[in-house]
């Protein structure tokens, strides 16, 4: 039925496209928006889709709230408040979640024949007419603003979802105590049951687990057993947040499950191991699984790391790095031969920031092989091989093998050690451009870490020819953002000199909403430190300078800090003062 009803509303989108520049026309009249916005949100409304109103509203030319009087005035409709009023359950089994985000509505009450719904646009009469036909109903028309319907789509029927987990777990015994020891290792999930009605309630929950992990974009799911409980949580936008917490008896047959299906040795329960799966949703997109497991004092925890192709982004234009800092990356992954290192903490983006260097570089012309502990996504045209300990096959002895195979370009996962360290330096000084990462805080203490381990002054100082320090900080929610003034004390503490205390006049903040589960952040941003390898830091890691002072050198010569790089995106209003603190710490040098 949804599929016939967005068929009906494709058929009638030039007589939609009419009446919305109708309502243009009044909301001129009305004196809620100029000609000159108007024709503005017009022009927004071609590049970013969706309805005129929503442009208004993302441009600041209107608010929410005034635009619902507006409509419910001009509609001859109720306005209503999601926020303080409780939606029927009934009303939601009506309309799927699918036709309500995209068609911003919400069905909130049900009394015999009548169905009230609100909408963001009242004045879209085709969908209520389709409305009427799919629940079989008389629609009553209430207006709400489209962040309100937004943030109750995600309220209820996030709680339907939380209600199919529940109903879950109360199937699972708690003194269930044997592991799971299916031998089937193809999962599929549905989009709306989420797995066979026939399937055992362990199977049952993984699925529903994993594809709720997906549907959030979560990056991490954490698997985490305790002596009296069982937990959950999912790392979205870099912050762990509690799912749900199943009957503990029920932890051992959680993880076997996993582990069966990540082909990893259910019976090996104290030594920690690895594995990997394949989720297979409905629609026929692919998930993969990165899963480890590690013995602890009350049973097996497993974090799965979500690898998910369709959000990786590998477009160098939109990693986050300003136009200066673009130009600088580019001009290095372009040289013929030298190290290129990116360094940052687990999770920081390092890896995406190399994906995008080798599609940058990926043609037919090059040949272009990697080292990677696990590959995390299959790049085409690109020779991926994986490190394999166990079978005595480590970075330094696949370096070795890649050598032979006539690269122009390497791209090795970490410099772990001095082996690996020397053969990548020893690539990079013969006609390589070798593309690697280390764990440091900070691009100066990529030279202390290398020469550490053991890598000459002379070859980190020839060789190395750009380190890229990352960090991901999370974004204002677009939906919410709202304009803010920082107390000038708290920008002087982050950085920020007196005299450009102007440039931090109109920061941005989010409300909370439902895209943003009403936290005012949704997505994250990288910020970058770039050094490049001049004469002058050059001439100092011969002499065996010490990080403050090869900072504090790369600063004069105009090097852009993560503190400073954080700084801008605050100035631009895409992140907020508490994430510039979270991300980055004081340039003290």
């Amino acid at each position: 039925m949804s599929n016939e009803m967005d068929k009906g509303l494709g058929d009638r989108g030039n007589k939609m496209a009419a009446k919305q520049k109708g309502l243009g026309e009044l909301l001129v009249k009305k004196n809620l928006v100029n000609y000159e916005q108007l024709e503005a949100a017009r022009k927004e409304q071609k590049i970013g889709g969706g309805r005129l109103t929503s442009a208004l509203v993302r441009m600041g030319y209107v608010q929410e709230k005034d635009l619902a009087d507006f409509l419910g005035q001009q509609f001859d409709v109720s306005t209503i408040d999601l926020t303080t009023f409780e939606i029927d359950e009934a009303a939601l089994k009506l309309i799927s979640r699918q036709i309500c985000e995209k068609h911003h509505v919400i069905p909130v009450t049900l009394a015999g024949k009548s169905l009230v719904v609100a909408f963001a646009d009242p004045s879209n009469i085709f969908v209520k007419d389709d409305l009427a036909l799919l629940t079989r109903c008389k629609i009553e028309a209430v207006v709400a603003s489209e962040s309100a319907i937004q943030q109750a789509i995600e309220k209820y029927y996030e709680r339907g979802s939380k209600a199919r987990l529940d109903s879950i777990m109360s199937e699972i015994a708690d003194e269930t105590d044997e592991p799971f020891t299916d031998t089937n290792t193809n999962i599929e999930i549905v989009d709306e049951e989420m797995a066979a009605k026939d399937a055992g309630p362990i199977i049952r929950f993984v699925n529903v687990m994993l594809a709720e992990a997906i549907k959030l974009k979560a990056s991490d799911i954490h698997i985490e057993p305790y002596e009296k409980r069982f937990r959950i949580r999912f790392r979205i936008d870099g912050i762990l947040y509690e799912k749900t917490q199943p009957p503990s008896g029920a932890a051992a047959s959680v993880v076997s499950r996993i582990k069966v299906l990540s082909k990893m040795d259910i019976a090996e329960r104290r030594r920690p191991q690895d594995g990997r799966m394949r989720v297979k949703l409905k629609n026929g997109h692919e998930v993969d699984f990165r899963v480890n497991s590690i013995p602890t004092m009350f049973g097996e925890k497993l974090v799965l790391r979500i690898l998910d192709k369709s959000n990786l982004n590998v477009d160098m234009t939109k990693l986050g790095m300003s136009e200066e800092q673009l130009n600088m990356f580019k001009e290095a992954i372009y040289l013929p031969q030298g190290m290129v290192l990116v360094t940052g903490p687990t999770g920081s983006g390092k890896t995406t920031t190399l994906y995008s260097a080798l599609s940058e570089l990926n043609t037919s012309s090059r040949n272009i092989s990697t080292a990677e502990d696990p590959i995390e996504f299959n790049l085409e045209g690109i020779n991926q091989v994986q490190a394999q300990v166990d079978y005595g096959v480590g970075f330094p002895e696949i370096l070795r093998a890649l050598l032979r195979q006539d690269p122009e370009i390497i791209m090795l996962g970490e410099i772990r050690d001095l082996e690996t360290a020397n053969i990548a330096y020893k690539a990079a000084s013969t006609g390589h451009m070798v593309l690697s990462t280390l764990h440091t805080n900070d691009a100066p203490a990529s030279v202390t870490r290398l020469l550490d381990i053991g890598v000459p002054g002379f070859m980190v100082s020839e060789a190395t020819s750009l380190i890229v320090a990352q960090r991901l900080m999370r974004q204002i929610c677009s939906r919410c953002k709202t304009e803010y003034r920082a107390p000038p004390k708290i920008l002087i503490e982050l950085g920020v000199k007196e005299e450009d205390l102007g440039q931090f006049k109109d920061l941005k903040k989010g409300e909370g909403c439902g895209q943003c589960s009403g936290t005012g952040l949704h997505g994250r941003i990288a910020i970058y430190e770039m050094m490049q390898m001049s004469i002058g830091i050059k001439e100092v890691v011969l002499k065996g300078g010490s990080p403050q002072n090869l900072k504090r050198l790369a600063i004069s010569e105009g090097m852009v800090t993560l503190r400073q790089s954080a700084l801008q995106k605050l100035r631009l209003g895409l992140s907020t003062v508490q994430e510039v603190m979270n991300s980055s710490v004081g340039d003290y040098v």
